[in-house]
């Protein structure tokens, strides 16, 4: 079995690269060809975070295991990631375990380029300005991500710690030689082309009235049926997509309590970005859509990446062996 450290992984899952994996993984996922129970969360006996089991299997790649994560939302203030854990990979006809992976930069990775695949297919060819909500490392990677796939220009990052926002700001400029500006107000990163909010925010924090016609939405940061980072009237105005429909309707805040007030139906929820890669379900339909595509990540996207990652170990030679017998 090999062992994959996150150093390995970065370099071996290079975001361009990534976004071409996720493709694979939703188109596959969508067309039912990859086994994928809901996800469980079971809270710490203290209840200061929880530990997550997302177990999968596919025929293609031939490899089936699991994400195992642990959710710590103190561990920023002690210099540590949200989200630790690995991923597990077996191989298909044997059940011999071949890899454990190091699962926050693949969760990293993974979840930003499964945002800038739905930003290749969902935003306007021109979009040139993107507006980020949060300032850890998922605003980090989905900066990169959509700059994979436009032309970004210019960046705006809105967060609820402005100095931490100021110096995440200044960081990434001199990082990607990007314009990156810090803002106060959320309303001016809201008016952007591409909006990816990546916070951990239990009640709405980008309006809908802030939305420009023609923009495109990526809602990450929350996975829980009574959290949301957009409020009732975004979701009303957008074409609504979403990564899997059966952990959305169970999991998804954002798209379940608009659904609840009666704002709007199920059927507003168009479906899934795989249906939209395969022809099934139309994207956007004109320059004036604002189109939102909620994230709340699965296991075949982890599958996927790691497959990938294990491949080019192998031809690399990269990881580290360990006898298990």
């Amino acid at each position: 079995m090999l062992i994959i450290n996150r150093k390995e992984v970065e370099r071996l899952l290079p975001m361009a690269q990534c976004i071409d994996v996720m493709s694979d993984a939703m188109r596959a996922a969508s067309a039912g060809a990859v086994a994928m129970p809901l996800r469980l969360f079971t809270p710490l006996a203290d209840d200061s975070g929880s530990l997550g089991l997302m177990p999968g299997s596919t025929l293609e790649p031939p490899y089936f295991g699991a994400k195992v994560i642990s959710l710590r939302f103190d561990n920023p203030a002690k210099g540590l990631p949200t989200v630790q854990g690995y991923v597990s990979l077996f191989e298909h006809d044997t059940g011999t375990p071949v890899a454990l992976i190091e699962g926050s930069s693949v969760t990293a990775i993974r979840t930003a380029a499964a945002s800038g695949l739905a930003t290749r297919e969902l935003a306007r060819r021109d979009a040139r300005t993107h507006g980020v909500f949060g300032a850890g490392v998922q605003a980090m990677t989905h900066i990169d991500a959509v700059a994979c796939v436009r032309d970004i220009d210019r960046v705006v990052v809105w967060g609820r710690d402005p100095e931490k926002v100021r110096r995440f700001a200044a960081q990434q400029s001199a990082r990607t030689e990007l314009e990156v500006i810090a803002t106060d107000d959320p309303a001016e990163a809201a008016a952007c082309d591409v909006v990816s909010t990546v916070t951990a925010a239990n009640e709405p924090v980008l309006g809908g009235a802030w939305l420009r016609p023609g923009c495109h939405v990526n809602l990450v940061g929350v996975h829980t049926p009574g959290a949301r980072e957009a409020d009732t009237e975004a979701v009303r105005r957008a074409r609504v997509y979403v990564d899997l429909m059966e952990p959305a309707m169970n999991e998804a805040g954002d798209l379940l309590i608009p659904i609840a007030e009666g704002a709007i139906g199920k059927a507003h929820i168009l479906g899934e970005i795989g249906q939209v890669l395969a022809g099934a379900v139309a994207g956007r339909t004109g320059d004036g859509d604002i189109t939102i595509y909620k994230s709340l990540g699965i296991v075949a996207q982890d599958l996927f990446a790691g497959a990938h990652i294990y491949a080019r170990a192998l031809a690399d030679g990269a990881g580290v062996e360990v006898d298990l017998g």
